[in-house]
C-alpha cells in the first residue's frame, strides 16, 4: 500500500479503495494477512503516532471485534510498530517470517526484505534501523523533524517509476533463491511474501509455489487461498483509483 507515501500523489484515492475492499470482504475473510509496507512511514513514540489512516486503522479494528484475526508483517517502511495498533486495533504483529498451516497447507509467509543474501547494503542498513539504540536516539528527536527526514528520504524512492514491468527471472531474484534454499530443509506449500511489487506465482516444484503479491499502487492485487487452490486476483474496482 504504501499509504502517505510523498512520491505518490493517489494516497486519499488508494486509501478509499482500499476501504472498500476490506468491507467487501468482511463477512467472507476467514483470516487476513496483510504482509508488509502497509505504510509508506511508521513510527511510535510512547506518546505519538503518525496522523492519518483512521479509515484502514477502523476497518481493521472492525474485523478484529468480531472476531477475524488480522496479521500485520512489517515491512522495510513500516517495521518500527510496537504495541500501539495492537492494543488499538486488535491486530497481530510479525517482525519476521512466520510458518503457518491452513486447511492442511504449509505456508511461509514474509514481508521479504532481508531475504535476499546478495543485498548486502540493504542487510546492513536494516541492522543499523532495528538496532535498540538507534531506535532510543531517533525517538529523542521531535517528531515534526523525525518525520520530516523519513518523508523526505521516501519522496526520492524508486516507488513512482518501479520497474514493475520486468520479467521476474527466478535465477536471479534474491528472495527466490531463498525460497528454494529453505525447501530443502523444510517442506512448504507456499511461500507468500510482498517486497518486491510484482505479481509473481512460480511453480517451485510439484507441490510448492512462490508468490509475490504485487501491490496497490499499480497491480492492486491480493492472494486468496479458498481452502484449496491459493489465487491472485486484482480488486474489480482498481479503474476508479
Amino acid at each position: 500500500m504504501h499509504l502517505g507515501a510523498p512520491a505518490l500523489n493517489n494516497n486519499r484515492e488508494r486509501e478509499l479503495l482500499f476501504a472498500r475492499w476490506l468491507d467487501d470482504i468482511s463477512d467472507d475473510v476467514e483470516e487476513l494477512y496483510l504482509m508488509g509496507d502497509i505504510f509508506d512511514f511508521w513510527y511510535e513514540y510512547k506518546k505519538v503516532v503518525p496522523r492519518g489512516f483512521t479509515r484502514i486503522l477502523g476497518r481493521l479494528a472492525d474485523l478484529t471485534d468480531k472476531g477475524t484475526p488480522v496479521h500485520f508483517f512489517t515491512g522495510n517502511h513500516d517495521m518500527w510498530v510496537y504495541d500501539y495498533l495492537a492494543e488499538e486495533t486488535g491486530i497481530k504483529v510479525h517482525h519476521d517470517y512466520i510458518i503457518r498451516e491452513i486447511h492442511g497447507k504449509r505456508f511461509f509467509l514474509a514481508h521479504g526484505d532481508g531475504l535476499d543474501a546478495s543485498d548486502k547494503g540493504y542487510i546492513f542498513l536494516k541492522k543499523i534501523f532495528t538496532n535498540t539504540t538507534m531506535r532510543w536516539l531517533f525517538s529523542r528527536l521531535h517528531p515534526n523533524f523525525a518525520f520530516n527526514i523519513a518523508h523526505k528520504w521516501s519522496a526520492s524512492s524508486r516507488l513512482s517509476n518501479a520497474d514493475y514491468d520486468d520479467d521476474f527471472m527466478a535465477n536471479k531474484d534474491g528472495m527466490y533463491k531463498f525460497a528454494a534454499d529453505f525447501l530443502q530443509t523444510n517442506p512448504v506449500d507456499y511461500f507468500i511474501m510482498g517486497h518486491r511489487h510484482k505479481l509473481v506465482n512460480e511453480k517451485m516444484n510439484e507441490n510448492t509455489r512462490f508468490v509475490i503479491l504485487g501491490d496497490w499502487i499499480k497491480a492492486f492485487s491480493y492472494g486468496v487461498f479458498d481452502g484449496e487452490k491459493f489465487e491472485l486476483k486484482t480488486y474489480k474496482d482498481k479503474a476508479k483509483a
